[in-house]
């Protein structure tokens, strides 16, 4: 039997390889490279994908797997979602435009979504309060969708384990539910 996967998925510079690093109980693997797109604030980026691993109650597994953020990488986007349990979407709050990635990921994603459960995080909102959690609700309602949204420090395993926690929540929901049909 596969072990079950969750996708981190969001905009460059969001936290998904620190997040699966700070959860994974194995040496997460980063596929970084030094960064040469001047629009990006930061040293390295992710081209192909991270993988890490959390183990659950009893034996069980979860496979992390994290997107690289540049829209040029949505080809992979794809290819990591197959099979996915769940997605978390990790917002920048101190990007130029939070709102708009959020369409661009819930649409990029939007076949997936519609049967598979996702929460999204919200990181730097201590330092950058706009758009709150609320506003970004708000977004998420306009758009059709609804989602736990949560605010996070990806540095931290207890918010990333809440994000995990939140995910497979949904999950076990909806299986209940599909019992009671």
């Amino acid at each position: 039997m596969t072990e079950p996967k969750l996708v981190f998925t969001g905009p460059p510079g969001a936290g998904k390889t620190t997040a699966i690093a700070a959860l994974s109980d194995i040496p997460p693997i980063v596929t970084d490279v030094r960064n040469s797109d001047a629009s990006l604030a930061k040293t390295h980026t992710t081209v192909g994908m991270d993988y890490g691993e959390v183990k659950l109650a009893g034996d069980e597994r979860v496979r992390l797997f994290g997107t690289p953020g540049q829209e040029r990488f949505a080809f992979m986007w794809r290819i990591l979602a197959r099979n996915a349990m769940g997605l978390v979407l990790l917002l920048d709050n101190s990007r130029a435009d939070p709102r708009a990635d959020l369409r661009l990921y819930l649409q990029a994603f939007g076949e997936l979504l519609r049967d598979t459960p996702c929460v999204i995080g919200v990181g730097r909102l201590d330092t950058h309060p706009e758009p709150s959690l609320d506003a970004l609700a708000d977004e998420l309602e306009q758009l059709g969708w609804v989602f736990p949204l949560l605010a996070v420090d990806v540095r931290q395993r207890e918010d990333v384990l809440l994000l995990v926690d939140t995910a497979l929540a949904q999950l076990e929901a909806r299986q209940w539910q599909d019992t009671q049909s």
